[in-house]
């Protein structure tokens, strides 16, 4: 394990003291709600050169996360208000591919597989901090080397087109039309996930947010929406489908 003493450690400014210019110190958000661990971990990445933004709260994750550019995230899981997994779910949807590395004390096999399917790496509780570290300069790196999957830009289905870039489609009967945030955020949502029912409560946290709270039947409105634009009947809809008592399903 990695030595928690700073001396004898070179800062960025006397590396750079030939005269060189420093390299700009990479950025880091941690979210962890254990005071005692937040604090080792933050020291440690600041002696290995990261600058580095803390978050206790889900609430308090996403909003950094949205206002700021990190070169990574080191992310818990069980955190108030929202979970580890929903803010990298979240942020994904929105566009956002920075690295995540889950840092979790949930490590049955089911974790695993949502982390590493939503985030870019995992590791349990209790770690290694040396491992940890190489882990994190990893994750760093592939942010540099630009090797992240970067969600479609584009879909074609049934005659339809969506541009989540410039939230415009292109519907049924010649529709031309620009959507809203809103409703790009839950198209995206549904079409990422085709094939799969999405609940209710899903949609509602993931593109209403954990602090907004329409009733279902906003959903509903949206859903009937979607079939007035791409539906070729509007009243027996293919692609937007509903499962009674649970969500929407989505088929291209």
């Amino acid at each position: 394990m990695k030595a928690l003493d700073p001396t004898g450690k070179a800062s960025p400014a006397e590396e750079a003291a030939d005269g060189t210019a420093p390299k700009a110190r990479k950025r880091l958000l941690l979210v962890e709600d254990e005071e005692s661990l937040r604090s080792t971990l933050r020291m440690n990445f600041e002696m290995e050169g990261y600058d580095v933004t803390t978050a206790v709260r889900g609430g308090e994750a996403l909003e950094r996360i949205r206002g700021a550019r990190f070169d990574g995230i080191v992310l818990d899981v069980m955190l108030p208000d929202v979970d580890g997994f929903t803010i990298c779910e979240t942020v994904r949807l929105e566009g956002d591919r920075t690295p995540v590395l889950f840092l979790t004390a949930r490590t049955n096999p089911a974790d695993r597989v949502r982390g590493l399917r939503t985030g870019d790496d995992f590791l349990a509780k209790p770690f290694d901090l040396q491992e940890l570290l190489l882990r994190v300069e990893k994750l760093v790196a592939r942010a540099d080397e630009g090797n992240g999957t970067a969600p479609a830009e584009r879909i074609d289905f049934g005659g339809n087109t969506v541009d989540f870039t410039t939230y415009e489609i292109t519907g049924q009967r010649g529709l031309n039309k620009r959507l809203t945030q809103r409703e790009m955020l839950l198209l995206r949502l549904l079409t990422e996930r085709a094939g799969e029912v999405v609940s209710r409560e899903e949609i509602l946290q993931k593109v209403w947010g954990y602090d907004v709270f329409p009733t279902t039947r906003t959903i509903d409105n949206f859903i009937v929406s979607f079939r007035k634009y791409f539906e070729a009947n509007p009243h027996k809809p293919k692609h937007f489908q509903s499962v009674r008592g649970v969500g929407y399903l989505f088929n291209p």
